[in-house]
């Protein structure tokens, strides 16, 4: 398996992947209003765009399939990341997000990553050094928790 620099021929993979692990995974807390809203935000047309605004994404690819993928929004917020879920619990979440950290790093010295952390998800961030500025809220039906991680530069 290879992490890379996503490109636009990878846009309905990526959608179809966040889709899928959204509606598993964490849609089931929120109202339906939140549940479409995410979902909306995560079609092949939303993902082609955030490409257009110069969100930049890695995915890990094994022969072709592309098994998970790490978004970043201006270098500083980590807007998405997610999983495959048979490849979950093997450290490829960690190598996505050590993948995209160290290529922010690279272009500009951010003083801290963001990140709106899914319920589930909160532990992986803490393990990781994020560190919650609020506690779970609630936005047009999506329930998440803002967090935080200082990088000392």
């Amino acid at each position: 398996m290879i992490i890379r620099k996503a490109n636009a021929e990878d846009i309905n993979a990526i959608s179809s992947l966040l889709i899928q692990l959204s509606e598993k995974f964490i849609t089931s807390s929120f109202t339906d209003e939140g549940k479409g809203n995410l979902l909306r935000s995560m079609n092949p047309e939303a993902i082609r765009g955030y490409f257009d605004q110069g969100y930049r994404y890695h995915v890990a690819d094994r022969d072709g399939e592309i098994l998970g993928v790490v978004g970043m929004k201006n270098d500083t917020h980590l807007y998405h990341l997610f999983v495959a879920e048979a490849e979950q619990g093997a450290g490829l979440a960690r190598r996505l997000w050590e993948t995209a950290k160290s290529d922010c790093l690279s272009r500009s010295s951010p003083e801290y990553f963001t990140v709106n952390s899914s319920l589930n998800a909160e532990k992986v961030y803490k393990s990781w050094g994020f560190v919650p500025v609020a506690g779970v809220r609630e936005t047009g039906g999506v329930k998440d928790i803002p967090m935080k991680l200082e990088t000392g530069c």
